[in-house]
């Protein structure tokens, strides 16, 4: 087969270039459908990234219902499995429990997600139901990093991160409930932002507030590509809890300017955690930069109880997960989870958390308002505070102490130990605020490190902006312009 572009061509595109080709005349949604399968199939045998790939939709993009006068124009995109559904399709969640459930209508964001003009082409892969730091269960698949397969990506939006840093395709699909965004684009080099509450619907099956702590989003190489899934896909289906805002103006636009003078926070001593030196001395670099772009950075942290804030981050995933799990077996007629079909964390978490009490959760939603209120506090008088993207390096595979295959018979203790490494993304999730991972530092490893930047509530904009100062004062190098080991380009 001949495809429409060399690999080099292929790698230098973001979704708005391609897009622009498109709407140009150049190419169409079927060459570039053609040219993203030819990728998977040049990849994923070292990466483990992705699950299906929908050969109808690679054949006859416009079959699948994507708007073809979209943004996107027809720009191949890939599922995480987990999260939206799509009618008809297979979602496995990464579970033996789950093989060869299909869903029986599409969810709201995977209309808006098509209504963009994007082709949902396939699946890419996650940890069982999404909780854990990687796709790594030999009985499922092992998901490894393109920068080096002897490292997972973290999770988990493992297969996205993979995809994305591999040149496979320059957008897919995240989800993050404690980081599962912004922690896989940290240790793959890529984009990722987790949005504000009320920026993307999770209807028809929950909502921001029943959801809590989960938010739909994505990977990218640019900003620019971000800042057009955000403004394309936004918006509140009927029904919501809560009202879903929009920005003054498209970020599309935003992103064209600097943001004013910002005052930054810089910190990685967070409660109990700490961050490794290498990572601080990372962490640092990247104030030097923003330094130098006019904004006044120094150390600061909010006032909070951290013990007491992830202490109830833990009660919400304890119960959340447990809830999850008891639904999926009840629709099995299933009265426990099966020992051969759902890993052995999970079963614990299920086990612990399946009665927690409405008293519990209050205590938890106490917590989570004073933390949030603490954070709101600190942005009365900081714009940005910064931190590495996790306080440990990325583990090597087979490091199961982080996953739920993992041994440990205690799940506080388990979670305990999450905290450790990745101690930065879930407090965002609590307080509903904005977080980017942006592809700023290098792991002693080799492997990238995301340095991540927060903001306040709805501040969604001023992070792309300055997001995308950064990116046109580095030419747009990110990763200082290195390129993975497993990548389209080195086939």
């Amino acid at each position: 087969m001949t495809l429409a572009m060399g690999w080099d061509e292929w790698a230098a595109h973001d979704a708005t270039a391609l897009a622009a080709r498109v709407r140009g005349g150049e190419l169409t949604p079927a060459e570039l459908a053609a040219q993203a399968a030819a990728a998977i199939a040049m990849t994923n045998p070292a990466l483990g990234a992705v699950v299906e790939v929908f050969d109808d939709l690679v054949a006859d993009p416009l079959s699948g219902g994507l708007n073809a006068e979209g943004p996107f124009a027809g720009v191949p995109y890939l599922m995480k499995d987990l999260g939206p559904t799509l009618k008809g399709r297979l979602q496995e969640m990464g579970s033996l429990l789950m093989r060869g459930n299909r869903a029986s209508a599409d969810s709201y964001l995977a209309g808006r997600i098509r209504g963009a003009g994007l082709n949902i082409m396939g699946r890419t892969t996650t940890p069982e139901f999404g909780c854990c730091s990687s796709a790594e269960n030999p009985a499922v698949y092992v998901t490894r990093n393109p920068w080096d397969t002897g490292y997972t990506t973290n999770g988990s939006s493992a297969g996205t991160a993979a995809v994305v840093a591999a040149g496979v395709l320059p957008i897919s699909h995240a989800t993050d409930g404690g980081g599962s965004i912004r922690i896989p684009a940290g240790a793959t080099g890529n984009i990722g932002l987790k949005p504000s509450r009320g920026v993307f619907s999770i209807a028809p099956h929950a909502s921001d507030l029943t959801g809590l702590v989960s938010i739909q989003g994505c990977h990218t190489r640019t900003v620019r590509d971000t800042a057009a899934f955000v403004d394309s896909c936004r918006g509140g289906a009927p029904g919501e809890f809560m009202p879903y805002w929009t920005a003054d103006e498209p970020y599309a636009e935003l992103i064209g300017r600097d943001p004013r003078p910002l005052r930054i926070a810089l910190s990685h001593e967070w409660g109990d955690y700490r961050a490794v030196p290498h990572f601080v001395q990372e962490l640092e670099r990247a104030g030097r930069l923003l330094e130098s772009l006019g904004h006044h950075v120094e150390w600061a942290l909010p006032q909070l109880d951290f013990r007491a804030a992830f202490a109830a981050q833990t009660t919400c995933y304890i119960s959340n997960f447990a809830q999850t799990v008891n639904n999926l077996i009840a629709q099995r007629g299933l009265e426990r989870p099966p020992e051969d079909l759902v890993e052995p964390v999970n079963i614990r978490i299920w086990e612990a958390g399946l009665n927690t009490s409405y008293t519990e959760r209050a205590r938890m939603q106490a917590v989570f308002n004073t933390t949030s209120r603490a954070f709101g506090e600190f942005f009365e008088s900081w714009d940005i505070i910064l931190t590495p993207i996790t306080a440990l390096p990325t583990p090597r595979i087979g490091t199961t102490e982080y996953l739920t295959i993992s041994d440990n018979p205690s799940v506080l203790d388990w979670f305990g130990n999450l905290w450790r490494n990745f101690a930065y993304t879930p407090l965002s999730n609590l307080c509903g605020i904005p977080a980017i991972s942006l592809p700023l530092g290098e792991q002693e490893s080799g492997l990238p490190l995301g340095i991540q930047a927060q903001a306040r509530q709805a501040n969604d904009g001023l992070l792309l902006q300055l997001a995308a100062q950064v990116e046109r004062a580095i030419g747009g190098r990110w990763n200082g312009g290195r390129k993975p080991d497993v990548h389209v380009t080195r086939a």
